[in-house]
């Protein structure tokens, strides 16, 4: 067991310190030759330290004169709040994340072994204190950049803090169940018998008491149940598409709104995107759900009409945003994304407003989609859009599904608030993660 915990801590660094060289979490840990247990402790630790990095960095940078490598720091960090966990296990974490270290740098191996018994051990020796220190900072103490707890308070300035500590706990395992071939309600009772709890969360969404690997879930080879968070599920239900209707699912790569939109009616679905990697698991996910769509390899910033065609009663735009609502999912977006991102999204979000416009047909939809909770990428971009766009119009979210809950900003969102009917805010809570929708319909 211990020598599992060496390897987890191993493995964790590395994996850790691609992040911190600018590499994404979810491309290192693909990268894992590990499996089972293993991979599973690996993910476990990583997930952990970038949570907690805010706290466990500023504990690393009062105990070293200079950051070590990065695989180093990662193991660092992955140690440092492993221990934060609870002190029942102390000394064995720090006596295999010393063997652990060697192995991330066996060139320097003494010297590795060295540095991180002197941390973990001065981590240990100065406990509470250590800890408080760190707090005093906001970044120690909230476990983000600081320019994103500014931006975060500025726009919700009545709930910034529990925004913030969404955004740092474990996010909840929530499924959607294919009504093509099951109901949510019966898929629930299949889980129960097999020991599997959970609640339902929508007519066809279920929300797990515990995350199971997708492997394990009932039918999940078969098509019958995806995994899909219960805001991103509120897209297709928003783009309310009838059957025989032309849909344009922009930007759709992994595919999860593509096929949620193919589950729900029968139509003619175009899925583009511009990165054709990506691409493969839009045709994956159509291939295990036994559904079809036309998948194409394009821009949606173009102005031509072709490859991707015009004419489309219904538009997805889930736009490219800071992805600051799914920081649970992917803790890492926290230090990889800068605060000058944001101007850069907001030109990209305008433009494909602009470009998708024109392939929509009048008297169609388009809704357009983030995952964030900046409103500079949300009501200030749409109220921007409709001011400029004379052919808008947009539908309160409240006439389309009466179950979202929306936010409205109560800190420097003075565009939103003068445009009220502009889109939905769902901030992440422990049940959901953070999106924004606006329904938009050209006038005929």
């Amino acid at each position: 067991m211990s020598h599992a915990l060496a390897d987890s801590f191993a493995m964790a660094g590395v994996v850790v310190g691609r992040v911190l060289k600018g590499d994404s979490l979810t491309r290192a840990l693909g990268e894992v030759q590990a499996t089972g247990s293993l991979r599973a402790a690996v993910q476990s630790l990583a997930y952990a330290a970038l949570r907690d990095y805010g706290r466990a960095d500023a504990i690393l940078a009062k105990l070293v004169s200079r950051p070590p490598t990065p695989s180093l720091q990662g193991l660092l960090l992955a140690a440092i709040v492993e221990l934060e966990r609870g002190p029942q296990a102390a000394h064995a974490v720090v006596h295999q994340a010393v063997e652990a270290a060697a192995r991330v740098a066996p060139r320097g191996a003494q010297s590795a072994r060295g540095l991180v018994n002197g941390v973990l051990r001065n981590v240990l020796r100065q406990g509470a204190a250590l800890r408080d220190s760190v707090l005093v900072a906001e970044p120690g103490r909230y476990r983000y950049p600081q320019w994103w707890i500014d931006r975060v308070r500025a726009a919700w300035s009545d709930q910034w803090e529990a925004v913030l500590e969404a955004g740092n706990n474990q996010a909840p395992m929530t499924l959607r169940v294919n009504q093509r071939q099951s109901s949510g309600k019966f898929y629930l009772e299949q889980c129960r018998l097999e020991g599997i709890e959970g609640v339902q969360v929508g007519p066809q969404a279920i929300r797990l008491d515990k995350p199971a690997p997708v492997e394990n879930l009932l039918g999940f080879s078969r098509g019958v149940v995806s995994v899909q968070d219960w805001a991103a599920q509120q897209a297709a239900v928003l783009l309310d598409v009838q059957p025989g209707q032309r849909v344009l699912d922009a930007c759709a790569a992994p595919g999860g709104k593509t096929a949620h939109i193919a589950e729900r009616v029968d139509c003619s679905l175009t899925a583009v995107d511009s990165d054709a990697e990506r691409l493969l698991r839009v045709h994956d996910n159509l291939r295990r759900l036994h559904l079809s769509a036309r998948v194409v390899n394009a821009d949606a910033l173009s102005n031509e009409d072709q490859p991707i065609g015009v004419g489309f009663d219904r538009i997805l735009l889930d736009a490219p945003c800071s992805a600051s609502g799914v920081v649970r999912r992917h803790p890492d977006i926290k230090w990889l994304r800068r605060d000058s991102d944001l101007e850069r999204l907001r030109k990209t979000q305008a433009a494909m407003l602009r470009a998708l416009w024109r392939r929509l047909t009048p008297g169609g939809r388009m809704v357009y989609a983030t995952c964030s909770v900046f409103p500079e990428e949300n009501g200030e971009q749409i109220a921007a859009f409709l001011a400029e766009c004379s052919d808008a119009v947009s539908v309160p979210i409240s006439t389309v599904a009466d179950n979202i809950t929306c936010a409205v900003p109560s800190g420097s969102g003075t565009v939103t608030a003068a445009h009220p009917n502009v889109g939905c805010q769902i901030l992440p809570g422990a049940d959901t993660d953070g999106f924004f929708y606006a329904v938009l319909e050209r006038k005929s």
